[in-house]
């Protein structure tokens, strides 16, 4: 007799056994956040968390965030192109060299910013002559988020790009497109969810720095002490205040990776 199938697509599922590691990593994950919430001083976290150095660092971090996470487009979009749509010697070399702070200890970066823009350092001196100083500066917090939150911005649009193709953009060429509004009308365009999500990694990277921060632009209250410095140094004091505010930096973020995933999810604006 002839076998019959089912109409439709056949769907492929998975493998039982594979829900057990799954699970594991999911626990791995959610067990240590479960912990801070269980640690929590609930009837004071509002005095907790509104001091006015938990204020300030919160305000300094959600500033620098964002204008990191501005640095990073302006200069990974360029970057991202390149690596994806450019034709130079050395490109995977110079995409290893990109992609190096994802490796790099953050405190490895900070040093390496300092002896670039500190007083006595290879750029920093130069500038010191003319008057600008930018270690130890509510600059230097800029520049050290943008420098180990670049690569992920760098890596989710060259992804996206790889994945669109170049199918359209030749079609616009063909047609007598300039390659400035091939970039514009066509490239770009298309490629918006995966600037938005470099954009939020980036941001979210920037949120949660420290090493970098904290080697090349110290820990001054109002001027390089974002959050993460300040949970450091309430952990040495009041536990209970650091715990508060791990729990402000974990919600701020997730509320950040969530509105983005939804707005993914929804489809193009």
């Amino acid at each position: 007799m002839p076998v019959r199938r089912r109409a439709g697509p056949i769907e492929v599922g998975l493998p039982g056994w594979i829900y057990l590691p799954a699970a594991v990593g999911a626990l791995f994950v959610l067990t240590p956040l479960a912990a801070i919430l269980l640690r929590i001083d609930w009837p004071d976290f509002v005095p907790l968390i509104t001091s006015e150095s938990s204020r300030a660092a919160l305000a300094l971090s959600l500033k620098t965030a964002a204008a990191s996470t501005a640095v990073c487009v302006l200069l990974g979009v360029p970057m991202a192109l390149v690596l994806a749509r450019g034709d130079i010697p050395g490109q995977k070399v110079l995409r290893a060299l990109v992609l190096l702070p994802l490796v790099l200890p953050p405190v490895v970066g900070g040093i390496a910013l300092l002896y670039t823009f500190g007083r006595q350092g290879l750029l920093g001196q130069h500038l010191e002559v003319l008057g600008v100083r930018i270690a130890f500066s509510t600059t230097a917090v800029v520049l050290a988020q943008s420098f180990v939150s670049l690569p992920f911005l760098v890596v989710s649009l060259e992804g996206a790009l790889r994945s669109a193709g170049a199918g359209y953009e030749r079609i616009a060429a063909t047609l007598g497109a300039a390659p400035t509004t091939v970039l514009r009308t066509v490239t770009l365009p298309l490629v918006v969810p995966g600037l938005i999500s470099g954009a939020v990694l980036a941001f979210a990277r920037s949120l949660g720095e420290f090493g970098a921060t904290l080697t090349f632009a110290g820990s001054l209250q109002g001027v390089t002490r974002t959050l993460p410095l300040e949970i450091y140094l309430q952990r040495e004091t009041d536990a209970d205040a650091a715990v508060a505010l791990s729990l402000v930096l974990i919600v701020v973020a997730a509320l950040i990776v969530i509105g983005s995933a939804s707005r993914r999810l929804a489809g193009p604006l």
